[in-house]
């Protein structure tokens, strides 16, 4: 039996580290919606994901819900949390029944307080997580103290896919590791065409032109810190939750969020065997996994819910 790649994770974060916004974004690049509307907008622009009357008016997510959409040939299933402390009930229920999570940190601030609640609950379960690294295009935190405030607090090891290129009004887009260019910040909430530059050649004077000569020699000494003290991104941590993949960007700017979910796409594991335990629920009971390619039908219910309309 055949079954379609598929990924159910969900986005984790402080109140109003950007969460709703990104999930806009990716319903975006899945074609789920035709526009991303700003969450604090006073147009009646609302995510898609925040549906109830109280939550358009607070801009906050208050009850979880599920969008299904497709993206680079997978099924990917995305599961709004309510990032609010009193509504984090139902966030610790939704994380039971994910594959992967994706961490959202608000650069000006670092780890806040509901994220270590919630990557306690991920810690649980051992789940694979993807970092980004928001609002960078703002006056924010030094990246590599960024990655030490992660790594201190959250207890998992920090591997930059991309890195920052300045911040706030200097900021000029992110290197990618992989590919060597810089991707072209562009300060417009609009999608827009992505532009790189060729990084492949720190010293090329084309470079400099670009982004100018300080901003090139900071670079080119953080690089070679990121190099000297940060180990090579490792499938099998990721998936057993030891690291986790970090991207730098803007999710309101629509900056840094299709290689973050180019990403997940790629490296998210799709659905794992369940341990289950065969009713009646005694001491007795018999214990069981249930594979996901069972051909009897199962599922795992973390939220039943009627009258919502």
């Amino acid at each position: 039996m055949s079954f379609k790649p598929r990924c159910t994770f969900a986005i984790i974060s402080h109140p109003d580290a950007g969460k709703t916004t990104i999930t806009e974004k990716l319903l975006w690049f899945g074609g789920v919606v035709r526009e991303a509307g700003m969450v604090k907008s006073k147009s009646g622009d609302f995510a898609k994901s925040d549906w109830m009357e109280l939550e358009q008016q607070r801009g906050i997510s208050i009850t979880s819900s599920v969008m299904s959409f497709e993206y680079n040939d997978r099924a990917l299933h995305l599961l709004d949390t309510p990032g609010h402390k009193d509504f984090s009930e139902d966030t610790y229920r939704t994380l039971t029944a994910v594959e992967s999570v994706l961490m959202m940190i608000d650069s000006a601030k670092g780890v806040e307080a509901q994220t270590i609640k919630l990557m306690e609950v991920c810690r649980m379960r051992d789940t694979p997580i993807v970092t980004f690294m928001n609002k960078y295009d703002r006056e924010a935190m030094d990246p590599f103290a960024l990655l030490d405030n992660i790594e201190s607090i959250l207890k998992i090891q920090c591997i930059p896919m991309t890195w920052p290129v300045g911040n706030g009004v200097d900021f000029k887009g992110v290197y990618d590791f992989k590919t060597k260019q810089i991707l072209s910040f562009k300060d417009s909430r609009d999608p827009f065409t992505p532009s790189f530059i060729d990084a492949q050649d720190l010293d090329s004077p084309a470079l400099n032109a670009a982004i100018g000569e300080a901003i090139v020699e900071k670079l080119k000494e953080e690089l070679e810190m990121v190099e000297t003290l940060i180990p090579e991104f490792s499938m099998e941590e990721y998936q057993a939750g030891i690291q986790t993949p970090v991207f730098f960007g803007s999710a309101l700017k629509n900056f840094g969020v299709k290689e973050t979910l180019d990403l997940i796409t790629q490296i998210a594991p799709t659905p794992r065997p369940r341990d289950a335990v065969m009713a009646p629920y005694d001491s007795s009971a018999k214990r069981i996994t249930i594979e996901p390619t069972d051909p009897e039908f199962t599922g795992f219910i973390f939220k039943i819910q009627a009258n919502m309309d």
